[in-house]
């Protein structure tokens, strides 16, 4: 986006939406549409320079697949991805091979080289764990933000209004244009598709990704900040991680969980928590949480409590939601039961995401056909969602 920015003016600074440590994140909009600007560090020159661009005119001689290998060995790196991993297959996240298509794939009909100015833009865009992720991701998952463009250090990725703990939808459905029931427009259904039934399919969306960073890819994906500022919605309902600075794949959460304890209270981190052997004083490098059960602590529980709910909390299906999510934020273990996990808990994750998923697609198909109202979260049609506690 260096020629818009730079030449063209189509980038337009509306306002700063975070600074702190060098790190920023603007608000911008880039040929009048709404964008959100990122650097991990303020200064261009705080970035380590490619140390291959010391050598006189080596810009000028690498090919573009020169440039795809040195780039995918930095991307492993950042993303901690060992290298036994460069054979395996059927995943995206931590395969060689697999990174190295998807690059490949953007440079095929690229048969000029790159200048220096490109080399040393890319270098300090993967120095930045968080674009690495976004951008490897954005082609194998549609649950993470997209990267739209970049000039130097800044990378745009799509607008989108992040969650608030303040607001008791977290998200600002009016905002969104779903279809009703019927095919209908949002603003034609609004009396038809309640903020309730909006809720339910967000929080399929949520189930959703959380099978797929566990499934997905040659490693899990751990996410170990929760917390609705780090999630949004399209206009689909599809919930969407804009924040990744805190996302590892397994080997690199190995590695952080892998340290000296006394207790399990030192095996914490963030949202992501292992178990203290004291026999060795060790953590152990296993999580024992999971994705999922951080969501329904953190996410669904405070959703379809009763004082939300208000009248509609005693129906059948709210009860069976209400105790499902609560068994889900103290069931350990992941989605998936992996070999390594020695068939453990693993199951008990796989089986209360599976209840979830059934319950909250029921609750949706009766929604739609009865046209119920949505208790606290309806009132003569208007809805609510800005409520301050």
């Amino acid at each position: 986006m260096c020629e818009d920015l730079c030449v063209l003016g189509h980038v337009e600074y509306k306002r700063c939406l975070y600074y702190e440590n060098g790190k920023k994140v603007i608000e911008a909009r880039w040929r009048g549409n709404p964008i959100i600007l990122k650097s991990k560090l303020e200064n261009f020159s705080s970035y380590e320079p490619l140390g291959i661009l010391d050598y006189q005119d080596t810009a000028e001689e690498l090919s573009p697949l020169d440039v795809v290998f040195y780039a995918t060995l930095e991307v492993r790196n950042s993303l901690g991805l060992a290298e036994e991993d460069e054979d395996e297959e059927g995943g995206g996240g931590g395969s060689n091979g697999s990174l190295a298509r998807l690059w490949g794939k953007k440079l095929k009909h690229r048969d000029k080289s790159y200048s220096r100015a490109e080399l040393a833009s890319l270098w300090s865009l993967l120095q930045q764990e968080e674009y690495t992720f976004l951008r490897v991701l954005q082609d194998l998952s549609t649950h993470v933000a997209k990267v739209l463009g970049s000039c130097g250090h800044f990378y745009a990725v799509e607008y989108l209004s992040a969650g608030h703990a303040w607001d008791q939808n977290i998200f600002s459905l009016e905002e969104v244009a779903a279809p009703g029931p019927q095919g209908q427009d949002r603003a034609g259904a609004r009396g038809r598709w309640t903020s309730r039934e909006m809720v339910h399919r967000i929080a399929l969306s949520f189930l959703d990704m959380v099978w797929h960073f566990d499934n997905d890819f040659t490693h899990k994906l751990h996410l170990c900040d929760i917390k609705p500022e780090n999630f949004a919605i399209r206009k689909d309902l599809t919930v969407v991680a804009i924040d990744v600075d805190m996302a590892f794949f397994e080997p690199k959460m190995r590695d952080i969980l892998d340290q000296n304890c006394s207790s399990d209270d030192d095996c914490n981190f963030f949202d992501c928590s292992s178990r203290c052997n004291l026999n060795r004083r060790r953590c152990s490098p296993r999580r024992r949480n999971s994705n999922l059960q951080v969501i329904c602590e953190k996410i669904f529980r405070p959703w379809f409590s009763p004082t939300l709910l208000g009248a509609k909390a005693g129906l059948p299906l709210q009860v069976e939601l209400q105790r499902a999510v609560q068994e889900c934020s103290e069931t350990e273990g992941g989605v998936e039961e992996r070999e390594e996990d020695g068939g453990g808990r693993g199951g008990g994750g796989r089986d209360i995401h599976q209840r979830l998923l059934n319950i909250l697609t029921r609750l949706l198909h009766e929604g739609g056909a009865s046209g119920e109202g949505g208790g606290a979260w309806e009132e003569k049609g208007h809805v609510h969602t800005a409520l301050n506690f």
